[in-house]
């Protein structure tokens, strides 16, 4: 939609409250204040609610800038969304929400952060308010993203999403699996994206939920992100992930050297990762590697080094990135007085080089492109996808290439033609401001206790509950 369509839809609806959010990645918030400001030129007395990870962390910043911004929500936003709007049509006084931030005759309030939701079964999606005609993925498949659990007790240093969770929690499994095959048989589901951090976090929970959709006898097609740890670790149920429908994981390798693995604090190994991708082949699984340049400062021996490091890994799908910091993480705080190369925060994506490394911006994107066709057009991905025995395999592998080749040609001719680059750009702190780190360790701290069947359950940041 463009900004006027946007505007217009608004206005036929004409809404008390406008509620506006976006998950990840700090990249569309710029994108979120144009919105906001045609949205208030345009109509008068609405409410501007603005939730999401961005927003939780940099929420007085945001009030103080924008003042078409009313209300933030910070953290996850279910229950907390749903008591702010009770209040407001009741007429009480925001003092009384947890979990949010405002202003009151001028000056900017944050309530005390809201309670951990205990029970994510209570806050399903309301998939019958859905029209899933309108969603596919996968080559044209019905599709839907779901979360089994929320969180990762990991401390990766550059996660912009560890802290927002506050705790690693899942659905009940044999509900969650129920939920799934009434989509299949009732809307035509076929594919499940998982939204998780880390579903297998608890081997326990994982098994059940893998064990009852076996159960259910539908025929779905299951792919998301895990840990190559949590791979090796269930390489005696790998056989249940494929008869459940599991087609495909992406694997956060990040790196390929143990010395950057140990800086980011991705507790992994090189060696693991290798062994994961290996049992996820031996089981008719297709493995995604990523691979995130720009922790450190690399130069081209760095990049073919990791070259020869992915085609030993031999993947069966890459997905190359560059490191981008948030404000709120460790890593911010690392690399504060590196200097940045790309000011457009809209390109803060992942997908776009934004600090300096001690090649030129233009060899780098060339290392990044030719690695990225260089690894789809090994002889042994091309055999793969013409001959695997297994048709869910070979479609999987013939789709994610069409679409492939169209991004990366797409990509090329964007960083020819539109991507500027700042030659003396300046530092990282400097340009977007001292780190807030405090922020992320004020939320982790909130911690609350599950209670399941058979007791109380605390969860800690060392590792997920089993």
């Amino acid at each position: 939609m463009t900004l006027g369509e946007m505007v217009q839809s608004v206005r036929d609806a004409v809404p008390d409250v406008v509620m506006i959010g976006h998950s990840g990645s700090s990249s569309a918030h710029a994108t979120v204040l144009e919105i906001c400001q045609a949205l208030k030129q345009s109509i008068n007395n609405i409410t501007i609610v603005y939730g999401g990870v961005h927003p939780t962390y940099h929420w007085d910043e945001i009030l103080r800038e924008c003042s078409e911004i009313d209300i933030i929500v910070r953290g996850e936003g279910e229950k907390t969304a749903l008591l702010l709007i009770q209040t407001l049509a009741r007429g009480h006084s925001l003092e009384t929400v947890d979990g949010i931030a405002y202003r009151n005759n001028g000056q900017i309030l944050n309530t005390r952060p809201a309670q951990m939701i205990l029970n994510l079964d209570d806050y399903r999606v309301g998939w019958e308010l859905i029209d899933h005609q309108r969603y596919s993925y996968w080559g044209g498949k019905r599709a839907v993203v779901v979360q089994f659990s929320r969180g990762c007790p990991y401390l990766c240093s550059y996660c912009g999403q560890r802290g927002y969770w506050t705790q690693w929690r899942h659905r009940d499994p044999v509900k969650f699996a129920k939920e799934l095959a009434r989509l299949y048989n009732e809307q035509g589901v076929e594919l499940i994206n998982f939204a998780d951090e880390l579903p297998t976090g608890s081997r326990k929970a994982w098994k059940t939920f893998l064990e009852a959709l076996i159960a259910e006898d539908v025929p779905l097609l299951l792919v998301g992100s895990t840990r190559a740890g949590d791979i090796v670790r269930d390489k005696d149920i790998l056989a249940l992930y494929k008869k459940a429908g599991v087609i495909r994981f992406l694997l956060g390798i990040e790196s390929y050297e143990e010395k950057t693995l140990e800086s980011i604090k991705k507790g992994g190994s090189a060696t693991e990762d290798q062994q994961a991708i290996r049992l996820l082949r031996a089981h008719g699984i297709i493995s995604m590697a990523t691979y995130v340049l720009g922790f450190k400062e690399e130069k081209d021996w760095d990049y073919w080094s990791s070259f020869k490091h992915l085609l030993r890994y031999d993947p069966d799908q890459v997905q190359l990135l560059y490191a981008t910091p948030h404000r709120w993480t460790p890593f911010y705080a690392e690399v504060e007085e590196r200097h940045v190369i790309q000011a457009d925060t809209r390109r803060w994506d992942y997908k776009h080089q934004v600090l300096v490394t001690r090649s030129p911006a233009w060899r780098v994107f060339l290392w990044f492109k030719t690695i990225e066709v260089l690894m789809q057009i090994r002889p042994k991905v091309l055999m793969r996808l013409l001959f695997h025995p297994g048709a869910d395999y070979r479609h999987a592998m013939r789709w994610y290439t069409q679409v492939g080749r169209r991004v990366w040609f797409h990509e090329v001719a964007e960083f020819i033609f539109n991507t500027r680059v700042m030659k003396q750009g300046p530092t990282l702190r400097d340009f977007m401001g001292s780190s807030l780190a405090h922020r992320e360790y004020a939320l982790t701290k909130n911690k609350r206790v599950l209670k399941n069947n058979s007791g109380e359950q605390k969860l800690g940041n060392g590792k997920a509950a089993g």
